[in-house]
């Protein structure tokens, strides 16, 4: 059903509103209708982009949602919304669509005009305010210094990096960290594990610990070690040893200390090769342990409220329960000892939240449970309940044309992310580890993520910003030359194709801000892939450079947008958009 657009309720003019997303202009259309005819007022207005095109550019089921406030049936609040719609230039017509849904129809020429503010935006198109004044700690990667980085690192690299340049470009105030796991029983394995391998370089029979690491790069790590230093002797390691250890360390502490030094090294290299910066590098020991932080927060959670903790069995108890967590947690053990959930909880407490309003952690799939914990003792600190998100990425699935693969070079038991990039490189391994949300296990095709195709989601994106430069080239080296946006027709573009295209560009900015909000950096490369679909088909059928100067360059606005666009969304996922392609993609 087709209905005209009323002007009972006013003529909003595109230039109060240019700061607006085109959804916020709509969901204002809405409720100026609503106030006219009447009826309540709708607090949140949803939109959705429909998958058929003859159900509109953006959909609405607000009409139902205030169905019940109302005391209307769905259809006829629609009714009401059409009639009393307001002129808006983005509008070119509503429908009522089954029992209440109003589907929005898009003017072509305001999609032309749209066009050229996207173009004129540049590289500040897509971003936005909503998270200005937001202080915000994300931590993420964070691996144990127990050895080298790992293939699930490195998507939990490539979603945390990705979430930092989302946040950021909605205004937030952003601090990325990495936080060492140097002390602990994880360390103490380590420290007595590097010990083991030193002494085995240097002819002892010692074997390695029954709880010990028992990689191949720790053999590595004692060989450079001993070279390294000019260790040549059991007597000659202890007294580097008596010469490293602090006053209140002991031998295998302080190989310890190297050898967490040393892999941390490694992390960061391999971590800068992937593109990816910490702000923070933060150590368990000397930011927390060394302080008695832990000792501080129970402190402070007893004397909040006395019911907070409790002991039991000789052990001090938080009682976690109060706040949703499925059991209560130990703070002190027995043996008087801190437990590392009072240890992390001190981190965030005392040092996070000192710096910020909100803290995002990346964590792996074997963490469930310390999200409800965590979430439990902050709340009882005084933090709100939101304060807290932390994000437990899957598993990846390596595979080679469908089938399991390993790659470790030295051991079978894991990938190591410096083997992955050296196979695929940065891009495709970033974009690939982005196409999924984070708790959704992901497979991993090694021969997909090189392959120059369409079916090669990277490649398909990256190879649509080519052609656009591609098109740029061609006209330099014809001598043409292209005037000012301002003074292109842009209303020649009135093609279904190139339309499509405007309203799948106009998009972009709620795209982004609604990312970063839901903490969801693969919406865009879902969406990227999506946009190059649009245009490669497009950009085949319809010649750029031909006799119709006004064609051309009306064209040409359209690709360079659909490229600045792509550059933008490619840069938010710290990928890649090369200038120039070899190979055309085989198939799209």
């Amino acid at each position: 059903m087709m209905n005209a657009i009323a002007a009972t309720s006013g003529d909003f003019r595109l230039g109060a509103w240019r700061a607006m997303k085109l959804t916020e202009r709509l969901s204002e259309g809405v409720r100026t209708a609503l106030a006219a005819a009447g009826l309540p007022d709708a607090a949140d207005c949803q939109w959705e982009v429909p998958r058929q095109s003859d159900h509109g550019d953006y959909a609405t089921n607000t009409a139902m949602v205030l169905a019940r406030a109302a005391r209307r049936p769905p259809r006829q609040i629609a009714e009401l919304i059409v009639r009393h719609f307001p002129r808006l230039p983005e509008v070119d017509r509503l429908e009522i669509a089954g029992p209440g849904f109003l589907n929005v129809f898009l003017s072509p020429a305001w999609c032309a005009e749209a066009l050229r503010e996207i173009l004129a935006a540049g590289a500040d198109y897509g971003r936005g305010s909503g998270e200005r004044g937001r202080g915000l700690r994300l931590e993420f990667v964070s691996a144990n210094p127990t050895g080298p980085l790992v293939i699930v690192n490195a998507r939990a690299a490539a979603i945390g990096d990705a979430l930092a340049r989302l946040l950021r470009s909605q205004g937030a105030a952003v601090t990325t960290e990495y936080y060492i796991n140097d002390a602990g029983t994880q360390f103490e394995a380590l420290a007595a594990s590097f010990e083991a391998r030193v002494r085995q370089e240097l002819g002892e029979g010692v074997a390695l610990p029954e709880k010990g690491y028992p990689g191949e790069y720790l053999i590595d790590l004692a060989r450079e070690f001993v070279r390294e230093q000019g260790i040549t002797s059991p007597d000659a390691l202890r007294t580097w040893t008596a010469q490293q250890a602090l006053a209140e360390a002991d031998p295998t502490t302080a190989l310890g200390r190297y050898a967490v030094a040393r892999i941390v090294e490694g992390q960061r290299r391999v971590l800068a090769d992937y593109g990816v910066e910490f702000d923070r590098w933060s150590s368990e020991q000397h930011d927390v342990r060394d302080l008695k932080l832990a000792d501080q927060v129970v402190k402070e959670l007893e004397a909040r409220d006395r019911d907070l903790t409790f002991d039991e069995g000789g052990a001090l108890w938080f009682r976690s329960t109060r706040f949703g967590d499925d059991k209560d947690r130990v703070l002190r053990r027995s043996n008087g000892e801190l437990t590392y959930f009072a240890v992390d909880v001190a981190f965030y407490h005392l040092v996070k939240f000192a710096e910020a309003d909100a803290v995002v952690t990346l964590l792996g799939p074997d963490h469930h449970g310390y999200v409800a914990r965590m979430r439990a003792a902050m709340q009882a600190l005084g933090h709100p309940a939101d304060a807290v998100d932390i994000l437990i990425v899957q598993l990846v699935n390596l595979l080679r044309d469908g089938q399991p693969v390993r790659m470790s070079k030295r051991r079978g038991e894991f990938v190591l992310m410096e083997e992955l990039l050296e196979e695929v490189g940065r891009d495709a391994a970033r974009f690939t580890f982005l196409m999924r949300r984070h708790d959704s296990p992901l497979d991993f095709d090694l021969a997909l993520a090189t392959r120059q195709s369409a079916e090669n989601p990277v490649y398909y994106v990256q190879y649509a910003h080519a052609r656009v430069r591609s098109i740029w080239r061609q006209l330099a080296e014809q001598g043409i030359e292209v005037p000012s946006w301002s003074e292109v027709p842009l209303t020649a573009l009135v093609l279904p194709e190139e339309l499509a295209i405007v309203k799948k560009l106009v998009e972009y900015p709620a795209l982004v801000a609604g990312a970063a909000k839901a903490l969801e950096p693969h919406r865009i490369a879902y969406w990227l892939n999506e946009l190059a679909g649009l245009f490669h088909p497009y950009y085949k059928a319809h010649r750029v450079i031909q006799p119709d100067r006004d064609l051309v360059f009306a064209r040409l606005a359209l690709c360079t947008a659909v490229a600045d666009v792509l550059r933008s969304g490619l840069g938010l996922l710290g990928v890649s958009a090369p200038e120039a392609m070899t190979r055309e993609p085989e198939t799209g």
